[in-house]
């Protein structure tokens, strides 16, 4: 891959990944609700279903999946289903007054294990198979005949690692600098209205978005 070609991807992905979508909504709510370190565990378990969806898309699962409706729509159902799952219990959350002790004494103590943080990341990244689609037809579009396709997937992944983490973390220092203007009770239940209805919406239109 040359440095024009790795350029237009990395503006192309950028771009993608500025866009809010599940996982830096997830990130967001971590980091208010967590602490800034939870969002280096949420950015990893992202990271590591994308490893896993660009090894599928070397492989040409993609295409497979895109041609086999039966198993799209089963796992287009789980990743609604479990996005809807996240937003209720956001919502449900925002009404009992938020989740965790910053020190004030005036919130109940529920520190969860970077263990959960993991896998809930995970779980959000691979809840749309469209992504798995979406990258089948993108990353393919960088690749260059005249050098090794695996070399050339090994570095579009470490772009999107740099890329992904950047965005992420940026995205939330700003959530965080922009809490500190409100009582954390007040801006905790405001988060977990939002990326509730968020995530609620967007399950919902998974669900409800046609095959392709």
């Amino acid at each position: 891959m040359n440095i024009e070609t790795w350029a237009m991807f990395f503006l192309a992905y950028l771009i993608t990944t500025l866009s809010p979508g599940p996982n830096v909504l997830l990130v967001m709510k971590n980091s208010i609700r967590h602490g800034w370190r939870s969002a280096f565990v949420t950015v990893f378990g992202n990271l590591t279903c994308q490893l896993l969806i660009v090894c599928l898309v070397a492989v040409g699962v993609g295409q497979l999946l895109a041609k086999l409706p039966v198993w799209f729509v089963a796992m287009k159902a789980l990743g609604g289903t479990y996005l809807i799952y996240l937003g209720v219990r956001n919502l449900l959350s925002s009404r009992k007054g938020g989740s965790l002790d910053t020190g004030d004494g005036d919130e109940p103590v529920r520190v969860r294990s970077a263990r959960s943080l993991f896998v809930e990341a995970f779980c959000v990244s691979a809840s749309n198979p469209k992504t798995l689609i979406f990258l089948s037809a993108f990353l393919p579009q960088f690749l260059e005949t005249a050098h090794p396709a695996y070399e050339q997937f090994t570095v579009m992944y470490l772009t999107i690692c740099g890329i992904v983490t950047s965005v992420h973390l940026g995205y939330s220092y700003l959530t965080a600098c922009f809490g500190r203007r409100f009582s954390f009770r007040d801006f905790g239940r405001r988060i977990d209205k939002i990326t509730g209805g968020l995530f609620v919406a967007m399950g919902g239109g998974i669900l409800l978005s046609d095959r392709v």
